[in-house]
């Protein structure tokens, strides 16, 4: 039965299961398993994990080139372009709903301007993420989380940073790290995870916020 309901799910547009018990029970079964999730498109809807693994997640495209040494934190894609991507990854349908999300997303950026003499202040380094998953609540359209890496102290490379995932509404996981070379490896550990609930993320040191 339970294969069923996996089948069902991903065969439904809507991710629907019959309210008979039988499937109700093996659908709190694969609910148990974090086999499936709630879907963030189609109230009373359900998805399938192995549908989300076949999902490609949203990151600075050049973050290979950062990890490599060859750029600097401050040249990775921009945030508004990594959105962009995971936007137009989207159906029609979808796309305005996301959108309406960016600004929650999308981190607004001070531009300094520094008088005569005065020392350039810069942003705290800051990059996002989209990946595929949920959390107490539904994700983003097309069943995404998103996250960021930010710099949490002066000192971009050995202070301190912190990685934040979060659902459409208020479930959100977060992590501290000390050092931008951990920031990036755990940024990293996240990626290779997906898909996954937020409270999954306990096994790589998150706590619930």
């Amino acid at each position: 039965m339970d294969q069923t309901v996996l089948d069902m799910i991903e065969h439904s547009p809507a991710g629907a299961v019959p309210h008979t018990p039988a499937y109700q029970d093996a659908l709190v079964r694969l609910r148990a398993a974090h086999q499936v999730y709630v879907a963030a498109d189609h109230k009373n809807g359900f998805v399938t994990v192995r549908s989300l693994s076949a999902l490609p997640s949203f990151y600075a495209q050049n973050l290979e080139a950062f990890l490599a040494g060859k750029v600097e934190v401050s040249a990775l894609e921009s945030e508004a372009s990594i959105y962009s991507r995971y936007v137009k990854s989207l159906s029609a349908a979808l796309q305005v709903g996301a959108e309406e999300r960016r600004a929650a997303v999308v981190a607004k950026r001070t531009h300094h301007r520094p008088k005569q003499g005065a020392e350039v202040v810069q942003d705290p380094a800051h990059t996002i993420f989209l990946i595929a998953g949920a959390g107490p609540n539904p994700g983003l359209p097309g069943n995404y989380l998103y996250g960021s890496v930010q710099q949490s102290t002066a000192d971009a490379v050995s202070g301190d940073w912190t990685l934040h995932v979060h659902d459409r509404e208020d479930g959100a996981a977060v992590c501290e790290v000390h050092s931008q070379a951990e920031a990036f490896e755990k940024l990293q550990e996240v990626l290779a995870s997906a898909p996954f609930l937020i409270s999954e993320l306990a096994s790589l040191g998150f706590r619930m916020t």
